[in-house]
């Protein structure tokens, strides 16, 4: 009996294994939250919110899911107290030292999309590593959103076919839907099928806002650290009962 075929039918959750959204992102929100209800500093919040993310992360390879991609950190969040985004910056890189240890025996892949030119020469080392590690791993691809921004992705598209448009290299009416996605850090993924924003805000936040044109979007007030595998699983039961009609009747 398969994992899938047991953990199912262990768990009485009634999904259909053959719709399964390929592409799951994620906007991990509330560790500040939840930290704070329990009266400890918000770093505790994000160290949570690392643990909870390693779990999602397994269990999404488990069921099958092929594309995750996590907003970590954005653009906008080095406005953040130093302490803090130094805290992060930390969790991130702890993360990708340890990935070995993490995904061992496990087929993932690791990627991180965003600004990195704009992230720390060690944490820039790290990702380059961990990038060539897991490069040949065919099974759940796990996009780290980092120094991104969805407007800056999208103007760092502009201005790359801008170049090419000077140099003589692409006509301006060969420009299309196309060569813009081409150029994007999710250039080789499919657009995510869901979104998930847990702590019960109710904004994109200038993430994929390209990408998720046609996404569908699940929101929960629970908090990111208190995210387990049964609000993931609930998230793809409410995505598999609507019915995509991607602008169609």
């Amino acid at each position: 009996m398969s994992f899938f075929t047991s953990f199912f039918k262990k768990n009485q959750v009634d999904i259909d294994k053959n719709n399964l959204p390929r592409h799951i992102a994620i906007i991990m929100d509330g560790n500040g939250r939840w930290a704070k209800k329990r009266g400890l500093p918000r770093n505790a919040g994000h160290r949570e919110g690392s643990n909870a993310l390693k779990n999602i992360v397994v269990f999404s390879d488990k069921i099958g899911i092929k594309y995750l991609t996590v907003y970590a950190f954005s653009t906008e969040n080095w406005k953040r107290p130093k302490s803090e985004v130094d805290a992060l910056m930390g969790l991130l890189l702890e993360y990708l030292k340890n990935a070995e240890r993490e995904l061992h025996g496990k087929n993932i892949r690791i990627r991180v999309i965003g600004d990195v030119n704009g992230l720390p020469e060690d944490i820039k080392k790290e990702i380059a590593r961990v990038d060539k590690l897991t490069a040949k791993n065919t099974g759940l691809s796990l996009n780290i959103a980092l120094n991104y921004g969805s407007r800056n992705e999208i103007v760092n598209a502009v201005k790359s076919l801008c170049v090419d448009v000077k140099n003589g290299r692409l006509s301006v009416k060969d420009i299309d839907e196309d060569s813009i996605a081409g150029r994007l850090y999710t250039f080789d993924m499919p657009d995510p099928d869901l979104i998930i924003r847990t702590s019960g805000e109710k904004r994109i936040s200038n993430f994929l806002l390209w990408q998720s044109a046609y996404t569908e979007f699940w929101f929960t007030d629970v908090l990111w650290p208190d995210f387990k595998d049964n609000h993931l699983i609930e998230a793809i039961k409410e995505y598999q009962s609507r019915h995509r009609r991607f602008g169609g009747a």
